[in-house]
């Protein structure tokens, strides 16, 4: 069953005056129905504001890592554990061919339904799943396979265990390796970019992201509790913030846009599985021209620019 956010509401009664007039197998009422949809989609999607965005990145039914790699992958064969405590299942890694290239995918997946969304820590990795993902990006870089990373969470989990374990100097440690990283490597944040917890997987060649998506230093909610302590801000700190895909755009932050499908990638997975692929398929041509010691060069000068301003 579909979910709906509240700025949906008109959608969801048309979609269900639709199933209504199929039942009734009325051929005359769901063709003027699906014309009244096209529009209200069109008129609803077009004008989002940063808020409505944020709600879509965080949207039920949008697609998650998982749901790309099997839509993009073929024989897709997963890599677990990180060799040094366990398998931590916020964070998915998988080999396999893309089109007919060879790619490593390492994804934050959050879950769906109670038990897997608690199985996966509601998309929290904890230090294992950082120092899974970077033994799987060195075992990457040995074979000279490219990555595609595909950035999903609220955040790097903040418990004990966490904590005890190294949380902090998991993050860092993959800041320090991806930046040297000798295969080219992409990144897409897909949903919810939050904190370190993105930034861990978000070294790369290319930083793309979903249109729909976000990406903050903390969540909206947050920086609302910090500033106001009234949650009922958190639309004012969004767009405050500049979290969404144009406004990272812009300000020279990402590289790159991915259009989804005009009513979202929750309504379109498969367009939007598409345009992922096809936007890793023109990135992968483009950077096998550079040989690896540019790479890394290239990749050090993009990450040093990153703050510099100018004064007047």
């Amino acid at each position: 069953m579909a979910s709906y956010l509240d700025f949906e509401k008109n959608i969801q009664q048309l979609d269900e005056d639709i199933a209504n007039a199929q039942i009734k197998g009325d051929i005359d009422a769901i063709a003027i129905l699906k014309k009244n949809l096209e529009k209200e989609i069109s008129k609803t999607y077009k004008n989002l504001n940063d808020y409505g965005r944020l709600q879509l990145a965080r949207h039920p039914d949008r697609p998650y890592a998982l749901d790309y790699i099997e839509l993009i992958l073929s024989d897709a064969y997963e890599i677990h554990g990180d060799r040094a405590f366990r398998d931590d299942p916020a964070i998915v890694c998988f080999m396999g061919y893309l089109g007919n290239k060879k790619l490593i995918v390492i994804g934050e997946q959050k879950g769906r339904g109670t038990k897997d969304k608690i199985a996966r820590n509601f998309g929290m990795p904890h230090p294992e799943g950082y120092r899974k993902a970077l033994r799987v990006a060195k075992l990457a870089e040995k074979f000279q396979i490219p990555i595609l990373f595909l950035i999903d969470t609220p955040g790097a989990y903040p418990g004990i265990g966490a904590e005890e374990r190294g949380q902090s100097e998991a993050i860092a440690k993959n800041l320090y390796e991806l930046s040297d990283l000798k295969t080219p490597t992409i990144a897409i944040v897909i949903g919810e970019g939050g904190s370190g917890g993105a930034l861990a997987i978000g070294v790369a060649d290319k930083l793309a992201m979903m249109k729909n998506s976000v990406f903050s230093v903390i969540s909206p909610e947050g920086c609302a509790a910090i500033l106001w302590n009234d949650p009922s801000k958190t639309e004012v700190a969004t767009k405050a913030m500049k979290v969404t895909a144009d406004d990272l755009k812009e300000q020279g932050l990402i590289d790159d846009v991915i259009e989804e499908p005009i009513n979202g990638a929750h309504r379109d997975k498969e367009s939007a599985a598409i345009a992922i692929a096809d936007y890793v398929k023109k990135a992968l041509d483009e950077l096998s021209e550079i040989n690896p010691n540019e790479l890394v060069a290239n990749r050090m000068q993009k990450i040093l620019k990153l703050g510099s301003f100018l004064e007047a």
